[in-house]
């Protein structure tokens, strides 16, 4: 069974046993969390598409893990003077193992 839950604005299909890298979630490591914005729910039966959302669905999860990702760099220039910037930044992540996909 697989499902696919929107957090932090994107999309992510998930089944149970996957770990995923999403933005960052507010909690300990090794609390549960409960995704409630299931987009679809598929299984060997078929496909559920919700619009927008699947009533009743829910996705499971344990937090793993919260650290910085990789740095981004914005460069600004300025052709013929002697502007230049760069600046840096490192986004929060959370990693999430997912325990169980509710239909």
């Amino acid at each position: 069974m697989f499902a696919v839950i929107k957090t932090g604005g994107k999309q992510y299909k998930v089944a149970a046993g996957d770990k995923i890298v999403v933005e960052k979630i507010e909690g300990e490591a090794g609390s549960t969390v409960k995704f409630e914005e299931v987009l679809m729910v598929g299984d060997d039966n078929g496909v559920k598409v919700g619009a927008p959302v699947v009533a009743g669905a829910s996705v499971s999860a344990e937090l793993v893990d919260t650290s910085k990702g990789d740095k981004v760099y914005v460069i600004k220039k300025t052709r013929r003077n002697t502007y230049r910037r760069r600046r840096g930044h490192r986004q929060f992540e959370t990693t999430v193992k997912i325990t169980a996909v509710h239909a």
